[in-house]
């Protein structure tokens, strides 16, 4: 037991230690109370280095208390009491690996609901989109894991669209020398396919199909001509000169669309210079090769091509010239009527346009793909909805 006369003082380590009754003497105490805080110190300081770094990294502030040197067990949380908050699932895509939970929706699933959806980013009608990727599933690269629907969305969102190979990267959460391979990839898949819909119809199909301002006033008509041009990146090199065009004053690529009277395309040329006629372009593209004796050719006054036509047996319909001189009410009315007829040429050249990649400038990374693009985009205008509409609008 602790004797009346003896005291204690405790170390800075919180050990409490006893002072011998015998110092009674205040000096003496004084040096004994300085001695026993010395060594305690010195057998305290091991012990507070190694808790002291173990615990300032993992207490909080609020566990220590202000008013003395070590640490408050008591508000400290047990470490089995702490668990991994687990993380949410995330897709991860890469150039070469590509994964995705079973159950979670694609990017074509989530974008395509409706029609207006489907002809907003594809050009085509909701049921066709998932038709042509049903076609085409089989001929997808097997080394891909990225759903062949968004492979085609993709493909199908840079024709009609025309957009950033960085912005499609961010779009499908791949990256962009991923986009770039996969557009390669389905346009040279897309035209092998698709090219048998731009096919030349016969004489009877045309006639069966043929709307009735055709048929009163032109009966015969088998297709009408035209030619349109799309502005392409001017090429460093000494042949762009074939490719200017004095009517666009840029650098342009040009091509011959031949459409049927009820507006289905039956064919479209390879791309040529801007420098190039409509004269050569019609000779050189074949087009004259699905002609027969009997038929009627359409086209622009711009079009004089009679002395390719004659000797096929193949009669041209352009308006006529006035050469300085008024027509006839009678010329006046036939080229009326001709202009009204012609519309429907116009008309599929613009549904054409409407594939951005055709209506903006061309770079020069798509020029040598630009005759399969073009395929592509004839197809896709005929997989569309019917350009003229069983109600047609009688001439005046």
């Amino acid at each position: 037991m602790q004797s009346e006369n003896s005291e204690s003082v405790y170390t800075r380590a919180g050990q409490k230690r006893e002072i011998p009754e015998q110092a009674s003497d205040a000096s003496q105490r004084k040096q004994i109370c300085a001695s026993i805080a010395d060594r305690g110190q010195l057998e305290g300081h091991q012990s507070e280095v190694s808790t002291q770094t173990d615990t300032e990294e993992r207490i909080p502030p609020s566990a220590t208390d202000q008013g003395c040197q070590w640490t408050d067990f008591s508000l400290e949380d047990h470490d089995y009491c702490k668990t991994v908050k687990p993380t949410a699932s995330k897709t991860f895509r890469d150039a070469s690996v590509l994964c995705r939970l079973s159950k979670e929706e694609t990017v074509a699933e989530k974008m395509l609901k409706t029609d207006s959806d489907a002809r907003l980013y594809c050009g085509v009608p909701l049921n066709t989109f998932w038709t042509l990727v049903d076609g085409v599933q089989q001929f997808a690269h097997k080394k891909w894991r990225m759903p062949v629907s968004e492979q085609i969305l993709m493909t199908l969102m840079k024709l009609k669209l025309n957009l950033l190979l960085a912005d499609l990267a961010r779009r499908f959460g791949v990256s962009e020398s991923l986009v770039s391979k996969t557009i390669s990839f389905w346009i040279d898949a897309l035209e092998t396919h698709l090219s048998s819909i731009v096919v030349w119809l016969p004489r009877e199909s045309i006639r069966h199909r043929m709307p009735d301002c055709f048929k009163k006033h032109f009966p015969k008509t088998t297709c009408i001509l035209d030619c349109a041009e799309t502005i392409m990146q001017k090429p460093s090199n000494l042949k762009s000169g074939r490719s200017y065009s004095n009517y666009k004053s840029h650098n342009t690529v040009k091509y011959c669309v031949a459409v049927a009277p009820c507006g289905i395309i039956m064919h479209i040329s390879k791309a040529y210079g801007g420098k190039a006629s409509d004269k050569y372009i019609v000779s050189d593209s074949g087009i004259l090769q699905n002609l027969l004796p009997g038929d009627e050719v359409m086209a622009d006054r711009g079009f004089t091509i009679e002395e390719l036509l004659f000797p096929l047996g193949v009669n041209l319909n352009i308006p006529a010239f006035s050469q300085g001189k008024q027509l006839s009410d009678e010329e006046v009315t036939r080229k009326r009527r001709l202009a009204n007829a012609h519309i429907h040429v116009e008309r599929a050249i613009m549904r054409l346009k409407v594939f951005k990649i055709l209506e903006d400038p061309l770079p020069i990374s798509l020029a040598q793909k630009i005759d399969k693009i073009l395929c592509i985009c004839a197809a896709l205008v005929n997989l569309g909805f019917d350009l003229i509409q069983e109600k047609q609008m009688e001439d005046q």
